[in-house]
């Protein structure tokens, strides 16, 4: 997310195939329907911060992290604990995101968990930043109009519509504090859309990633608009809209983007043809994916929606990494594994994909949140929480300082494999932890009919009111780490459940309703299943059966998945702590760490360098009532694969493994590997040569 000197390429010149148009190609003339002020409503609502508590092993997850690097920076690391934004004097860009980004985050994971200590933080750093809004209402550190951007402002905007869910005594406050904002942001984007695209003179975003970002206004804006409008709703409105045109202005429309023939259409490509502007810059493009659909809550148009599937589409078929992720580093290029995924990219898309699949419905975006959140996450993240990667790559035999320059990335230095505190810009460090928490808060759902919808399927319990009706419902699980849920619930009177059933799930899979009987699940075509419930208790059940998947790639390579969850090879490992280094390569001021803060160089000490013959599989369950804490640990999954494998010979480049080889040479005997899930392995192989062995004994 670095925002250093990127030259903008003009997104006219992205137009390289004459007259080209959607099928329905979406207005960029205008964003609003005067006749018709209401927004859009979801498929799925989302319910209010603070409803949905964690359970199980996710619960664990939580407190790992709170208790980890995301809930101590306030304590300790110089771009949250001494930023700006509190009296402080550390920022890592003029965007001054730092804090804004840890409070997005750090808001959902202090509610979600009711966590004392952590609701404390939060509110010292709002109570601070609201005690200090500005006469004019601006909201920030920053006093000179010269030096003002707006795209902080989004982050820290959404952290303020959280906690006014979680907290009532709060809200009025907040509101307050947003409505005098408004106003004043309203009156810049008025002044030739000052504060979102810099001009001669002022300091503020030289890069235009606020422009790019113009529509996360949207959210905190949206939920202000329908829930505390204060007769100001025009000004709301207009606010929105001029945001959006703002990004029009700055060559920054997503519209214009994602559309077939425009959209980047490359998969394995030489390293002289990077697609280096801000469009397919990764972490915007998991930001970018949102525009369509917050212009469509309010234009109404129905074109703005199919061009989000387009979107999706187009970014699973050519820049998806196998653990859900989008491949770019910190640009996309193309699929192979060499390439790094930035940890910010994964943490956005976790909720990118939660947003879009509340709004189209569609299974398959389900599936994939549970992807970015069951893999890419926890791969980049050490098992204490107390470290992390900045890109992480699909074939990694070690993390380390890479001895030479890493060729093989657009925009990372050499550190960026490396479990630490900073190893590469700070945005991953005050970003990182937004994942889990918002993926807790989207877990359950309101549905159209006015029911309650468990579509991401961790532990959890659920807690609110239909109408009359309090409803609680609690779901304990192993999943992904093992294919049963059991439910008890308690409703005043009747309601409708579902239960989301993913998509790899087969036929054979059943569920038992709350009359005792077994019968095979029949979802719908958004991938539910409905359960009518009377008042009272009810007990609900459902297993999902499924068998190992083997997903190709190009040059005859493969990766093999087992529920939602991506297989890795098991490497015995030496890990080693350091001081951590700061992303400047320079030791990290003391000042800016604690004991628990290092620096982590992972080194295999068994092979890495393997092939193997994806017609021979097995999977093998261990049977456990309790989970292991933390569970993306290394060997910690009680459920992984067997597959027969060889060494073989696999050069290197740039210190890392090479392409994996076209012609595999093989150099050992064929043995029984040990596959685990890619979360956690810290370090892993996941994108294999295929060959064909000899039957081999999978049971060793």
């Amino acid at each position: 997310m670095v925002a250093s000197i990127i030259a903008k390429a003009f997104v006219a010149s992205l137009f390289f195939i004459s007259g080209l148009t959607l099928p329905q190609e979406p207005s960029r003339g205008k964003h609003l329907r005067r006749d018709d002020p209401d927004l859009i409503q979801p498929v799925y609502q989302s319910l209010p911060l603070g409803s949905i508590k964690p359970r199980g092993w996710f619960k664990d997850e939580l407190e790992l992290e709170a208790n980890g690097l995301a809930g101590s920076l306030f304590d300790f690391y110089r771009y949250v604990h001494d930023s700006m934004w509190i009296g402080g004097s550390s920022e890592y860009s003029n965007l001054h995101e730092s804090a804004p980004y840890w409070f997005n985050g750090l808001v959902p994971l202090a509610f979600g968990l009711d966590d004392s200590r952590l609701k404390s933080q939060v509110y010292s750093f709002m109570d601070y930043v609201l005690k200090h809004q500005q006469a004019d209402g601006w909201l920030g550190p920053e006093t000179d109009p010269q030096n003002r951007g707006l795209w902080a402002r989004c982050y820290f905007l959404i952290g303020l519509m959280q906690y006014a869910q979680a907290d009532s005594s709060q809200t009025d406050r907040i509101v307050d504090a947003m409505h005098r904002y408004i106003q004043l942001a309203h009156s810049m984007l008025k002044d030739d859309f000052n504060g979102l695209i810099e001009k001669d003179g002022q300091d503020f975003d030289g890069d235009g990633f606020g422009a790019m970002r113009a529509h996360e206004m949207h959210i905190p804006l949206q939920w202000l608009y329908e829930q505390y409008p204060r007769n100001n709703s025009q000004i709301i409105w207009e606010t929105m809209e001029l945001m959006i045109e703002g990004g029009v202005q700055a060559d920054s429309d997503w519209r214009t983007y994602w559309v077939k023939g425009v959209y980047p259409e490359v998969t394995y490509t030489p390293r002289d043809t990077p697609y280096k502007d801000l469009f397919n810059h990764g972490v915007n493009m998991a930001e970018g994916l949102r525009h369509p659909l917050a212009i469509y809550r309010m234009s109404h148009d129905e074109a703005l929606k199919t061009q989000t599937r387009t979107a999706v589409d187009l970014l699973a078929q050519y820049h998806k990494s196998l653990a859900g992720t989008i491949i770019g580093d910190e640009f996309v290029t193309d699929l192979n594994p060499i390439r790094g995924a930035e940890l910010c990219t994964a943490a956005e898309l976790t909720f990118s994909m939660a947003y879009i699949h509340q709004y189209l419905g569609d299974n398959d975006l389900a599936d994939w949140t549970e992807l970015v959140a069951f893999n890419a996450v926890p791969g980049s993240i050490f098992p204490d929480w107390w470290s992390h990667q900045y890109v992480q790559q699909e074939n990694q035999p070690w993390s380390r300082n890479l001895s030479v320059s890493p060729g093989m990335w657009v925009n990372v230095n050499s550190q960026g494999n490396v479990f630490g505190l900073e190893p590469n810009y700070p945005c991953c460090t005050v970003n990182h932890g937004q994942a889990y928490p918002k993926f807790l808060a989207n877990s359950f759902t309101l549905t159209e009919d006015g029911g309650i919808a468990h579509t991401l399927l961790i532990p959890g319990s659920v807690t609110t009111s239909l109408g009359d009706n309090e409803v609680t419902i609690q779901a304990d699980t192993n999943y992904p780490f093992g294919m049963s849920i059991k439910y008890s619930i308690e409703a005043d009177s009747d309601f409708t459940f579902y239960i989301r059933i993913p998509g790899w799930a087969d036929g054979s899979s059943t569920i038992v309703g709350p009359s005792g009987k077994s019968t095979q699940v029949s979802a719908s075509s958004q991938g539910l299943q409905k359960i009518e419930l009377g008042g009272g208790s009810s007990s609900v059940s459902v297993s999902f059966s499924t068998e190992p998947r083997v997903v190709t790639r190009a040059n005859n390579t493969a990766a093999i998945y087992y529920g939602p969850l991506l297989y890795s090879l098991y490497i015995d490992a030496n890990v080693t702590e350091v001081n951590p280094v700061a992303f400047s390569g320079d030791e990290m001021p003391i000042a800016s760490t604690t004991t628990h803060t290092h620096d982590h160089h992972i080194e295999p000490e068994g092979i890495w360098n393997v092939a193997i013959d994806t017609s021979q599989i097995k999977m093998v369950q261990a049977d456990v009532s309790t989970l292991s804490n933390p569970i993306w640990d290394l060997g910690a999954p009680p459920v992984e694969l067997r597959v027969a494998a060889v060494e073989i010979d696999w050069p290197l480049e740039y210190d890392t493994a090479a392409d994996p080889p076209l012609k595999p040479k093989i150099t050992g005997r064929p043995f029984s590997a040990r596959l685990v899930p890619f979360g956690s392995a810290k370090i892993h192989m996941a994108h294999l040569p295929v060959v064909q062995l000899a039957k081999v004994d999978l049971s060793s």
